[in-house]
Formats: C-alpha cells, structure tokens, sequence
C-alpha cells in the first residue's frame, strides 16, 4: 500500500529519542515501552507477546526506529509480517547471528540467525560491516545463506568495488534495511556497542544505490546511546537516515 509507505514508527524503550529532534516536523507512531520488562538484550516469551500485540496492525513498510541496539531483535518481529520473499540487507558491526547463551532466548546478538530458520519469506540476507574472524565463527548453515561485505574488506577495496557489490545483489526480490550505527565510525555515531570505520556519507551513499535499484519496502534503524549522554550525532546521523528514506519512496 503505497500510503502506508510514509510510516514512521518510534518504538520507545529507554526515552533517548525524547532527546532528539530529527523526527519533530513528521508526524511518527509512537509505541510507548519503557515500562515493559523481559527484554532489554534478551526478549523473554512474555515480552515477545506483548511486542507483537503493541506491533499487530502496523505494516512492515515503512521505517521504524528501533532504539538501542540492545532492541535489534526487533527487527525479527518486523520481518515476520512480510508474506512476499525478500532479501535482508543489514548493516552491522556484528553479525547478530550468535547461538542463544540463555534457553534459547531470543537475543539482539542471534535475531539474524532466528530469522533466517523462522521467516519463511526471507531467502538470502546481505551482511555489511562485521569482521571476517566474527562471520567464521558463525554456524556453516547460516553462511550459506548469506552474502557477506566484511570490515576489512570495506578499508580494502575502492568505492566502486563496494558499490559493485551492491549492484549485483540480484533484482527479482524485495529488500528490506536494517541498520545498526554501530556500523559507523565514533565521529558519526555513539552507540553502547563496539563500532565499526565506516562513515555517514558512506553508509547513505550504499543506502542511496539500495534504494534507487530495488524495491524497498521497508527500513529499521537502531543503535542509539544512552539517555542523558547528549549523542548529538546519533539525532543527525537518525535525521540523514530519515531524510534518504523519505526522499526515496517520494521520487
């Protein structure tokens, strides 16, 4: 539905985009949830529940914000409302497809991998950022279905390599985005995660090409601070985030 496609969604854990201004002359969803527990990291059965209900009505497309990368696990909740196949291309500084460390909880550093055994539609994802020792330890199953843009080979190879990169990510499919900032270098973000080099500029020129030669229906980003700690990059990098998405489905 194309009018669904302006959908700004705030989800609200920790009370950091209170402040922040990137999103004040939009008109945004705001799920309230800095009072439910169970979920901070680690996603109990009890919070799933509830995250699902509070999300149930509202559409995969769009672009929903999704807090701290304490919350990427979000993300999964998003993608099982897609029915048509699609890619997932995410950007990380970590593979978020770890083995659950605490009764198969679902967990912000495994999402990726839950998504891949539990979402039907999703048939391939697109990982951009972790280091090549991080991927190497991820589950052999789980590699097979990805196709990988390591740190080191982002510092290696030149900008249009990379954009080659993209560029033959096959075009018969959907793309859903996923952003972590913990992919970007300290100067562009602040997050409570070890970062990655890449910079703003880059990371929206990548998004741009995303967007100008697939379907993009929809788009999530996280990785915020702490409250209190004045992460004025993270509300500029969050505002150039917006500002792309919003320019791209308007074209």
């Amino acid at each position: 539905m194309e009018d669904m496609k302006d959908n700004i969604i705030l989800m609200n854990f920790t009370d950091i985009y209170k402040e922040q201004q990137f999103y004040r002359e939009t008109d945004p969803v705001w799920l309230e949830l800095s009072h439910l527990t169970g979920c901070n990291c680690y996603c109990d059965e009890e919070a799933a529940g509830i995250l699902r209900k509070k999300m149930k009505g509202l559409p995969a497309e769009g672009i929903h914000f999704l807090d701290s990368g304490n919350y990427h696990y979000i993300s999964l909740f998003w993608l099982e409302k897609t029915d048509r196949p699609f890619r997932l291309v995410l950007f990380d500084n970590h593979t978020d497809m770890q083995p659950p460390a605490f009764g198969g909880l679902l967990s912000c550093g495994g999402w990726a991998a839950e998504a891949m055994e539990t979402v039907p539609a999703l048939k391939e994802v697109i990982l951009v950022g972790p280091d090549e020792e991080a991927f190497s330890q991820t589950d052999a199953k789980f590699r097979e279905k990805v196709r990988f843009l390591s740190r080191e080979k982002l510092a290696e190879l030149s900008k249009e390599e990379i954009l080659r990169f993209f560029s033959e990510i096959p075009g018969d499919l959907p793309v859903y985005l996923s952003v972590d900032k913990d992919v970007l270098c300290p100067e562009d973000a602040s997050t409570s995660w070890s970062q990655g080099d890449m910079k703003l500029s880059e990371l929206t020129e990548y998004l741009e090409l995303l967007f100008e030669n697939y379907d993009v229906p929809g788009m999530d980003v996280c990785g915020e601070a702490e409250p209190g700690t004045g992460s004025l990059c993270n509300d500029r990098a969050n505002q150039a985030l917006l500002e792309l998405y919003r320019r791209s489905v308007f074209q």
